[in-house]
């Protein structure tokens, strides 16, 4: 099965021009992931498909980047936008700090847009100025953040969960007090030290899979491994299997923050070199039904989204029409995109 039909869970847009990210607008800084000059400029959905042309890319989720923190809803609102416009991105994950005492205002603000789907607030905890998230660790337990927590739950929304291993147990007791929340790990569980934190790591996926309601975007390999290979990031992808089990993994790009260390082809080629002896069931899960599912509840079968994509790329190249899409209520979100 050469042409795989994918769900990319986690993908970036940004407008330089036009919002404000303060991360790229203000200038690079230290990060986790090195040194990022090479992707500090405009990057919209035209460059994300041109990235993505020679995979059978048939929907992505856009996940919050850093957007101005004055206005989390407008990034929401313009890549509902894009959406509109082109198509793409099927879903939106927003950003929302759980400790405002308002947060349940803008959660309200960011499901008013058709594709939102849930929040992702990055945890992660570093001693690493260049790798914190955060200015103190353990904020997931606090009666202020567990408030805000309870908001999105209310809600129905889905929750991106980005940290470090040795932050696994502390997520792992909030995914059984909310057992009803799906939480999506992001990036693999996020190992950036190096491989001598390997047994770590492993460690934490596995006490931190014993939740149910917990899956996994693999992905993110390269921020860890700058020069990687399939042979590198093999064990990584081993054991987030082993740990989390076919049914609750799905691959992902990072793009365009994954580009710092290699190109799409690159990443999806080396997942289904990693997979190439699974079932074509297991593979069509990792690809593509378990982001389906997980971040949209969608229940299409993979021969209707294919004939759906062909369908629509003789259209585009026909009429170069603009595909909207469709408003719908919240409560039929999860299953209509």
């Amino acid at each position: 099965m050469t042409d795989l039909p994918i769900i990319d869970p986690h993908f970036h847009l940004w407008d330089l021009d036009n919002n404000y990210y303060p991360w790229l607008s203000d200038g690079v800084k230290p990060s986790a992931f090195g040194d990022y000059t090479a992707i500090n400029k405009t990057y919209l959905i035209t460059d994300f498909l041109a990235d993505a042309k020679s995979q059978n890319l048939v929907k992505a989720v856009h996940l919050d980047v850093g957007y101005d923190p004055k206005d989390p809803a407008g990034e929401t609102r313009w890549l509902q936008g894009v959406a509109d416009k082109h198509g793409f991105p099927h879903g939106i994950v927003g950003y929302a700090d759980f400790r405002k005492p308002d947060v349940g205002d803008l959660l309200d603000e960011h499901m008013s847009c058709a594709n939102f789907r849930g929040i992702r607030q990055s945890m992660n905890y570093h001693d690493d100025p260049a790798k914190t998230y955060l200015t103190e660790p353990g904020v997931s337990r606090t009666s202020e953040w567990r408030r805000g927590f309870k908001e999105l739950a209310r809600r129905g929304l889905s929750f991106d969960l980005q940290l470090y291993y040795w932050q696994m147990e502390e997520f792992l007791d909030l995914a059984r007090d909310f057992p009803d929340v799906q939480i999506i790990l992001n990036h693999t569980g996020m190992q950036v030290d190096g491989p001598s934190h390997f047994e770590g790591w492993r460690n934490g996926m596995r006490a931190l899979a014993q939740a149910p309601n917990v899956a996994c975007k693999i992905s993110g390999l390269g921020m860890g491994d700058w020069s990687w290979t399939v042979e590198s990031i093999t064990p990584y992808v081993e054991e987030a299997i082993a740990a989390f089990g076919v049914e609750r993994c799905m691959f992902a790009s990072n793009f365009p923050v994954d580009k710092l260390f290699g190109s799409y082809d690159k990443v999806m080629d080396s997942f289904k070199s990693i997979t190439a002896r699974y079932s074509p069931d297991e593979r069509i899960a990792l690809f593509h039904d378990n982001a389906a599912r997980f971040l949209s509840g969608l229940a299409v079968s993979v021969a209707a989204e294919n004939l759906g994509c062909r369908l629509h790329r003789i259209l585009m190249r026909r009429s170069r029409c603009e595909v909207r899409a469709k408003p719908a209520p919240f409560a039929h979100r999860l299953s209509s995109w």
